[in-house]
């Protein structure tokens, strides 16, 4: 794939993350839900694999914290999200797959690394379990709206044209 093109579909998936999170939000415990952050996940980790996932994500998180539009447990969920998404994508080849890997790296694994991450940045102390319900959430919502996405967009012309790089 040329290399503007895929800057390109990843500014764009940036900018939906960025700017998406602030127009479908909702409490969800003792955090707000972002399903657009989880959404971009997929759709990106399906599109264009599991690196460029993993930095849009970051970027996503970058720019929301840069304008005041999120905190910094943006990072370790949506990161590890990305990633298991695309990875498990990759290596299954199917799309409900890159929403189970959303789901189980945000939801799951991102929460647990939230703690030891909040404790070191955010001053915070909290247990093992205490992300967990928020995460899976957010991320059990954003999947389904990725998944829904990528299985609706045709593979035809999108998806061949934007394969991923690797």
């Amino acid at each position: 794939m040329n290399r503007t093109r895929l800057l390109t579909t990843m500014a764009v998936f940036v900018a939906i993350g960025t700017m998406g999170a602030q127009l479908l939000w909702f409490p969800a415990g003792v955090a707000k839900a972002y399903p657009v952050q989880h959404a971009v996940n997929v759709m990106a980790a399906v599109t264009l694999g599991p690196i460029p996932a993993v930095i849009i994500a970051f970027m996503i998180g970058l720019l929301r914290n840069l304008l005041g539009l999120g905190t910094l447990l943006a990072f370790p969920g949506g990161m590890v999200g990305a990633f298991l998404a695309g990875y498990l994508y990759q290596k299954l080849g199917r799309k409900a797959w890159a929403a189970v890997g959303e789901v189980v790296g945000t939801g799951v694994i991102g929460a647990l690394f939230a703690v030891p991450f909040a404790n070191v940045l955010m001053g915070s102390a909290v247990g093992a379990l205490f992300f967990l319900p928020s995460f899976l959430v957010s991320s059990i919502s954003g999947a389904v709206i990725g998944w829904l996405v990528v299985i609706k967009i045709r593979q035809d012309q999108l998806f061949h044209s934007v394969r991923r790089v690797s």
